[in-house]
């Protein structure tokens, strides 16, 4: 996937708008989220492996949040032959066009069905794995477990759900430590002490993170059983829940 170095917030900005998901971060969002999310790549791998194990045949995969496409794509390579179509979701537009451009670039015998919509309006039904890849973390608290509820109840019997978050923790200490290793992963992948501050303040008031036992309850309360983190690094985590 082409995409520019994400320079957005390297000069000083009079007032800090909040993160959107516009056009500008769009061009730029592969170098974002691979200089900012530890172990995102291994984690886009994965959920392909995770594909090729638990998409059965003549069912949906649903890619909610599909930003550039990474996971559809993914996906996409580990369930040819199985009559699948791929619905792929994402609410900002100008996500859309450039994943389109970039599953475009591959050819495959999977369909996908890209959607401009929100997530919380796409009905969920004859699935074997949803992705919720560092998505949920956006929507309103209180309608998070609404969303989960219509994933748990659209999703097949031994279907799977994959949820990707950044981590908050009720222990200070160890939030204090994590969130120290991710400034230094930051650091290391060339953002400036700017960046990192103009970034921080515009996601403040979009993205509100929720503890690993949160998402546990949420799991509960949306009716699934079976549900554990396959992947942590510092203050970012996957889990899978599966029904």
């Amino acid at each position: 996937m082409n995409s520019s170095q994400d320079t957005i917030y390297a000069t000083p900005h009079d007032q800090v708008a909040d993160f959107a998901f516009d056009d500008r971060v769009a061009g730029v969002f592969s170098d974002m989220i691979k200089r900012s999310v530890p172990g995102y790549g291994q984690i886009i791998s994965i959920i392909g492996d995770y594909a090729k194990r638990l998409v059965t045949p003549d069912s949906q995969v649903y890619d909610l949040g599909c930003s550039l496409g990474a996971a559809t794509l993914s996906i996409r390579r580990h369930i040819e032959d199985r009559r699948c179509t791929i619905i792929a979701v994402d609410n900002s537009a100008a996500m859309i066009e450039r994943c389109r451009e970039n599953l475009a670039a591959y050819v495959s015998t999977v369909p996908v069905t890209l959607t401009c919509a929100d997530i919380r309006e796409v009905k969920i039904e004859n699935a074997s794995l949803v992705v919720l890849n560092f998505t949920l973390q956006f929507l309103p608290p209180e309608e998070r477990d609404i969303l989960l509820r219509r994933i748990y109840q659209g999703l097949n019997p031994g279907g799977a759900l994959i949820l990707s978050e950044k981590l908050r923790f009720a222990d200070g200490t160890i939030q204090q430590l994590l969130d120290a290793q991710h400034l230094d992963f930051k650091r290391a992948n060339g953002y400036s002490e700017l960046e990192i501050s103009q970034k921080r303040s515009a996601l403040e008031n979009v993205m509100k993170t929720d503890t690993l036992e949160q998402h546990y309850q949420r799991f509960a309360r949306a009716g699934f059983t079976h549900a554990n983190v396959w992947f942590q690094c510092f203050n970012f985590a996957s889990m899978v829940a599966v029904k």
